[in-house]
């Protein structure tokens, strides 16, 4: 029985979770059949209500908590003027999960950046409350589901910056705690552009077991090959498109798009002028090239509303997505790789997180490593 102890339970030092062995996502948890919901003579947007009706948005980033925390006074149940995310245009948007961001003001570190990250998570939690007849917090693919039967929009927390763990794994478990389920791999100096440090890649390991998912908007090219390597679970990247059709930096290249869905990851590509165009025809170019390149199980749709940036032309706001599901079904885009863009990739990546954490959890101890020990 010892010898059975020791083999499930490692040592709390770096490492130990490398060997594993958690099948790739795509095993774990392989497509269910699909059973089609709308009428293909019927036009575009109509079929692209009744598709999102019974597959709503998962919306990978939301800036709604930054937002409402500078305005004196909102109402989201009537409707708010001055966010572009509010109850009734989450209706009729068809949404039906949003992830909402805690980043920070990029001046924000060290101490203020886990007290600043602690009050984002306090507020919201407190807006939800405000809020019980159309929003729900959930920290996983079942509670997600849950909120959507019963008419709530899900609410996951999530991300935060990498500044918000002050280089404590003690920190990310308290975050976790509290209800942090997506941790954005940037912006510490053990996720640089210099890619993982020995500390990040137990940062990784910690997240794995916690269920933590990673996202990797953002992080450089040697951070997300690390990460992939590394990681039991799938990755996020919950504001990247395609920089084969649009250089910005925050997009994937082809080459990290093919590694990305061989990972069983999911590129959620923003809506916004700046990273994939003017128009909802470019934002659905975008849509099309990831699907082509890294697959249709890892393309994901990220409005990043109320986030401070410009959007395209017709998808200004919350309201607007059944718009671009019309584009997409006028492209010949079968229905059952649309409901997998809206709902359907985002569930298999909350299931994989949790299915790791769990495996982990019978093998490895909360990590007691240190920066100074790993880093130097």
């Amino acid at each position: 029985m010892a010898d059975l102890q020791d083999d499930l339970h490692t040592s709390t030092g770096a490492g130990g979770l490398d060997d594993l062995p958690v099948p790739p996502a795509a095993q774990a948890f392989p497509p269910e059949p699909y059973a089609p919901v709308s009428d293909p003579d019927d036009e575009p947007l109509a079929r692209a209500h009744a598709v999102l009706a019974a597959h709503p948005v998962a919306d990978g980033y939301s800036g709604l908590p930054r937002t409402l925390k500078h305005l004196p006074w909102y109402d989201l149940e009537l409707g708010e003027s001055a966010v572009d995310t509010d109850l009734p245009r989450l209706r009729e948007g068809r949404v039906g999960a949003l992830f909402w961001s805690l980043h920070l003001p990029e001046a924000v570190d060290g101490d203020r950046a886990v007290g600043a990250t602690l009050e984002q998570l306090d507020l919201v939690k407190t807006v939800v409350r405000a809020y019980p007849e159309g929003l729900r917090l959930a920290y996983d693919a079942g509670q997600a589901i849950d909120a959507r039967n019963c008419g709530r929009v899900a609410v996951l927390p999530g991300p935060a910056g990498a500044a918000a763990l002050g280089d404590c794994l003690g920190i990310l478990r308290s975050l976790h705690v509290l209800g942090l389920r997506v941790l954005t791999l940037t912006g510490a100096s053990w996720a640089s552009e210099a890619g993982l440090t020995r500390f990040g890649e137990e940062v990784v390991r910690e997240m794995n077991r916690l269920g933590v998912v990673a996202d990797l908007s953002g992080a450089c090219a040697d951070t997300i090959r690390r990460t992939f390597a590394i990681s039991k679970a799938p990755a996020l990247c919950t504001r990247s498109a395609a920089r084969a059709l649009r250089p910005h930096p925050a997009n994937l290249p082809d080459d990290l798009l093919v590694e990305l869905g061989a990972a069983g990851g999911l590129c959620m590509v923003p809506l916004t002028a700046e990273q994939t165009g003017p128009t909802v025809r470019d934002v659905a170019d975008h849509l099309d090239h990831v699907r082509t390149v890294a697959g249709p199980r890892s393309v994901g749709l990220s409005g990043t509303y109320d986030a401070g940036t410009a959007h395209p032309l017709e998808l200004g706001d919350a309201s607007c997505y059944p718009r671009l599901i019309a584009e997409l079904l006028r492209r010949g885009w079968d229905e059952a790789d649309v409901a997998l863009l809206t709902w359907g990739n985002v569930q298999r990546v909350l299931r994989g997180a949790a299915f790791t954490a769990r495996a982990a959890q019978l093998r490895r101890e909360p990590s007691t490593a240190t920066i100074a020990e790993l880093d130097g």
